[in-house]
């Protein structure tokens, strides 16, 4: 089996192709705008939602077939990522062939051996991200592990998140000792915070953030 090396990318501003127009692809296409890509969709037809989408002009539609050659796109252009997800067999083998060709990471929908990288099954929770793979072995359980996890991990915590940035920012102002710095952070995330966000009680919020905080 593969090893896999999990890792985060950018994709903000970068062309991004998808090839195919279903179900699957406008899973795969929403996942990509979210992330800031620019999307190019290759397929004859879109469903009704990728249709909605090339009108109000999120994504770029070539309404045709894909053809070897339309990865690499113009000659100013960089291709970041492909991601195949039509049912056509033959169709997809090309596309992997001519990504790996290229060098342009390429996943191929429910076949891991033609994917230079798979997508995990993933939790957001604002600018918190949880990403669970099982290396392509079961699919299901990674969607089962991460119901679990988002029952346990709620939207408060992109609440959490942001205010441990801000309150961040203001300790390396406030506090020139590192060892202090990194002594803080620990009562930070050790401390009633998240639980007093859930509960709503900003007012109990900053008073523990200025008893642990000095200075705050």
């Amino acid at each position: 089996m593969t090893q896999y090396y999990p890792v985060l990318l950018s994709l903000t501003g970068k062309r991004c192709v998808v090839v195919g127009g279903g179900k699957v692809a406008e899973r795969k296409v929403g996942s990509l705008l979210d992330a800031g890509a620019g999307v190019v969709v290759i397929s004859p037809q879109l469903i009704p939602q990728l249709q909605a989408l090339e009108k109000e002009r999120r994504i770029q539609w070539l309404a045709r077939a894909y053809r070897p050659g339309d990865l690499a796109g113009k000659p100013q252009e960089t291709t970041a990522l492909v991601i195949s997800a039509t049912p056509d067999a033959a169709v997809n083998e090309q596309v992997a062939e001519e990504a790996n060709h290229l060098g342009i990471p390429v996943n191929v929908v429910d076949k891991p051996e033609l994917c230079s990288f798979i997508v995990p099954s993933s939790i957001t929770r604002g600018e918190l991200q949880i990403s669970i793979s099982t290396g392509g072995r079961s699919p299901a359980l990674a969607k089962k592990l991460r119901r679990d996890l988002e029952k346990i991990i709620g939207h408060e915590y992109a609440e959490y998140l942001e205010l441990l940035g801000e309150v961040r920012e203001r300790v390396l102002l406030l506090v020139p000792e590192q060892s202090r710095r990194r002594q803080i952070f620990q009562e930070l995330v050790c401390s009633d915070i998240l639980q007093l966000i859930k509960d709503k009680q900003p007012d109990r919020i900053t008073e523990l953030l200025r008893r642990i905080i000095p200075g705050y």
